[in-house]
């Protein structure tokens, strides 16, 4: 390796394990070859040695299993290329179902890597003991084989990786080690190692476990946390076979795979162990924690029992060792929103072996562009909010994470673990009430009520879960009367100064320039047109307005903006989520309830859509926003935090003669869903232009200039789109679509579901996903199509609309 020192690169990497190699391999590969890794011991030495190096493909999103093939299909170039082997081999997995559920899930994925491009095969019993013939099978419902699956060694495939970044004319240094990030004007600018400073136009932290730290040190939020993981290698077992798939038993926690003529036998157990409370020693290097084999004793058992040769064979090894585990299993990529030049990729969850090519290749593009590649939204590192660093949190919620990678993915599963921390002022009267909590970005808030008698608790299933009806009496309360959300998890900027109006009429595809007390329904867009947020701007002064944004992007969209301001300009951003707890009163006996708790008139002519002010209930002054995500007559209002709970009991006082109840985020999702509202992160994201999207009413197009403006004009003037949202009805109303079952049209895949929901005020199973024809995505095209979604193995009649199937035309709206 390179050891002789360097004052200046144009990217520094800090960290020497898969990672950090393939992403200095991939800048190499897109000409940015001045660059330098620096590994404190060895390379692979933290958690890269002693990964298990299963190589699978298929992921819960398009985007990650891309990235995943892409690791796969790299592997083979990547040893003709260096000359090293990487010793990967595609003998494909299989993963097999004790019970209903697990085969139902199985199959459900087996439905979406169809429509990923995927081979994949569903198994029965008979099927799997073809193929597994070692295997004890007479309790196994089914299974699922993916022929493109593999394994690899992780040690040499970093190291492959790094000749291929020096063949280039990159740099690795070992036995160097980052004390510090140089911070200089809010951009990173190199790092302080033990032999002095090396400056830098891009920095990346790949530094696996140590990532945490080097990040708390300089203000920078990356929530990740070290479990012990555990795995034993059996003494070598005559004759068997080389050529076994990886085998997955995830309702025994197990994952096994033959290993030079042993087995390897690793567990994601229920509920983990974490480590490194303290930090992690500087000094840790290729090496293990104490064994602790009353722990993995059960999965052991288990696994004696599902492969019966391990009965007789001995073990060689038994092996602990730490790896960093996030808040939501899903790792930390891109460039960090405290700190500017600053690239982060870490916090891998035990699939870094099979998603190192994919984060190298994305990470290397972002670097050079510095904006998001593609859409990695699910693991932008700015997804993340800043107390989920707090390392008591992260210690319990880990305890969870590592096993959830093997539980049941239900839908609509809540986490367990590190819970009740962030709560909106109203939480406590919405428990009394019957609020069962769902989370969201930390935030404790209603996913549904349970009327008295019934439980208050989620209880999972593919079909319709326990709160199905409860939700659907929500619904119908908000069609027939009146109900309350509790929104304040929406995050909210108060954006001031001279110069924030042009700030904001840029950044917005939509007209901000409005009179004061007009809300905004619009886009943020990138360059390519693609949406990179969805909000609604309220102008509340000649210079003051108010964004409001999902919960989920509290700091990636704040970031986004910031990051738009020029230099110079006078426009101020400030974050008042905390402050400016908020209520959604919705239903067709909204105005008139408050027109009673405010003794106002707020007819169409007075109050019209799309008009907030300022008025009083109780004893407090409250802005309300004539706006809705349900589709009805309603009211956003923001009020606050010290009111907050006496204008609730205020409302709740008043509202009983109009029929007022609270309602959940479950019911809020159903009627969204029957108005085709797109939710951002699932309908839309930073590859879905707006005209896509079905979104092009938002924009301005008489605007001279905002981002995005350009894109769309081309877009518009090619000609019928070949790819559009489109809203789809069931014909069957017992199926339930989530996300990512395959689209059909004449016997052809032609796009997939984004997200799904029950539409209890049309009593329907509703989605809806985008759709692509070579020769535009019109009514006409799609009326003339017979219409099928795959869900499960299974296909299902639907039927397609560009309009939303509740109140098309927005009569109840307009009230």
């Amino acid at each position: 390796m390179d050891d002789n020192p360097t004052t200046s690169v144009d990217v520094v990497i800090i960290g020497g394990g898969i990672i950090g190699c393939s992403i200095a391999y991939h800048l190499t590969k897109r000409g940015i070859t001045d660059v330098l890794v620096l590994e404190r011991q060895q390379l692979t030495s933290g958690t890269t040695w002693h990964a298990a190096g299963l190589i699978g493909q298929l992921r819960a999103s398009r985007q990650m299993t891309e990235l995943a093939k892409y690791t796969s299909e790299l592997l083979f170039r990547l040893e003709a290329e260096t000359g090293l082997s990487t010793g990967f081999k595609q003998n494909g997995s299989i993963s097999v179902a004790t019970n209903d559920e697990r085969f139902e899930e199985q199959r459900r994925g087996a439905s979406m890597a169809k429509n990923f491009g995927l081979a994949v095969e569903v198994l029965t019993p008979a099927d799997i003991e073809a193929r597994y013939p070692l295997l004890a099978t007479s309790d196994l419902v089914g299974g699922i084989y993916l022929p493109k699956d593999g394994q690899a060694d992780p040690t040499n495939v970093t190291m492959a990786y790094a000749k291929g970044a020096r063949m280039a004319g990159a740099r690795i240094r070992e036995g160097v080690a980052v004390t510090d990030i140089l911070v200089e004007q809010g951009r990173a600018v190199g790092v302080m190692t033990g032999e002095g400073p090396i400056r830098a136009g891009t920095t990346v932290i790949a530094a696996g476990m140590w990532s945490r730290e080097l990040g708390r040190q300089i203000g920078v939020s990356l929530p990740l946390h070290a479990a012990e993981h555990f795995y034993i290698v059996t003494e070598p077992i005559q004759d068997l076979p080389r050529d076994l798939p990886v085998l997955r038993v995830p309702d025994e926690c197990a994952y096994i795979k033959e290993d030079a003529g042993k087995i390897l036998l690793g567990a994601f157990e229920p509920v983990a162990k974490p480590w490194g409370m303290a930090g992690i020693p500087d000094d840790f290097a290729f090496a293990s924690l104490p064994d602790d084999f009353d722990h993995f004793e059960p999965i052991l058992e288990a696994a004696t029992r599902r492969l019966p040769l391990l009965e007789k064979a001995g073990i060689q090894t038994f092996f602990n060792g730490p790896e960093s585990f996030t808040p939501d299993d899903r790792y930390l990529l891109g460039e960090t929103a405290e700190v500017r030049d600053l690239f982060v990729a870490c916090g891998m969850n035990s699939i870094g072996i099979q998603s190192s090519g994919g984060v190298g290749l994305m990470l290397a593009e972002w670097i050079e562009k510095r904006h998001m590649p593609a859409d990695l939204l699910d693991v932008d590192v700015r997804r993340m909010q800043p107390f989920q660093v707090n390392r008591r949190y992260l210690r319990d919620r880990t305890t969870e994470t590592l096993g959830l990678l093997y539980a049941m993915h239900w839908p609509y599963r809540q986490y367990a673990t590190a819970r009740g921390a962030r709560r909106s002022p109203f939480h406590d009267r919405l428990v009394v009430q019957g609020a069962v909590m769902a989370e969201q970005s930390g935030w404790e808030r209603p996913g549904w009520f349970a009327p008295e008698g019934v439980a208050p608790e989620y209880r999972y299933s593919w079909g319709r879960q326990n709160w199905h009806e409860h939700t659907g009496a929500e619904c119908r309360r908000v069609r027939d009367a009146v109900g309350l959300f509790d929104q304040s998890c929406f995050s909210k900027y108060l954006v001031t100064g001279k110069d924030a109006l042009g700030v904001l009429n840029r950044v917005s595809a939509g007209r901000v320039d409005v009179p004061v007390g007009r809300v905004v329904y619009t886009q943020w867009l990138n360059e390519e047109g693609g949406i990179e947020a969805d909000l609604t701007v309220t102008r509340t002064g000649e210079t003051a307005f108010l964004v409001v944004t999902t919960a989920a992007g509290q700091t990636r969209d704040l970031a986004w903006l910031e990051a738009h301001v020029p230099d110079g300009a006078h426009c101020i951003a400030i974050d008042i989520t905390s402050g400016l707890p908020m209520l959604g009163l919705m239903g067709p006996k909204s105005r008139a309830l408050l027109e009673a708790l405010t003794g106002e008139t707020l007819d169409n002519e007075v109050f019209p859509f799309a008009t907030s002010r300022e008025l009083e209930i109780g004893y407090a002054r409250v802005r309300a926003s004539r706006i809705t995500y349900v589709g009805e007559l309603g009211y956003e209002l923001y009020i606050p935090a010290e009111f907050a709970a006496h204008v609730f009991d205020v409302m709740h006082e008043a509202g009983a003669d109009f029929g007022l109840g609270s309602a959940g985020y479950h019911a809020m999702n159903a009627c969204r869903m029957e108005k085709g509202y797109r939710h951002f992160g699932h309908d839309i994201g930073v590859e879905d232009t707006a005209l896509e999207a079905g979104l092009g009413f938002a924009v301005a197009w008489d605007k001279y200039d905002f981002i995005g403006r350009d894109a769309l004009l081309r877009q518009r003037d090619a000609g019928p789109l070949e790819r559009r949202l489109v809203q789809f009805r069931l014909l069957d109303d017992l199926p339930l679509l989530h996300h990512e079952e395959p689209i059909w049209a004449n016997d052809r895949i032609v796009g997939s579901i984004t997200s799904g929901m029950y539409g209890h005020r049309i009593g329907a199973s509703l989605g809806m996903g985008y759709v692509r024809n070579e020769g535009g995505v019109t009514k006409q095209w799609l009326d003339a199509q017979l219409f099928e979604i795959e869900i499960g193995w299974q296909r299902f009649a639907a039927e397609a609309s560009l309009a939303p199937f509740y109140d098309p035309r927005n009569e109840r709206i307009r009230g």
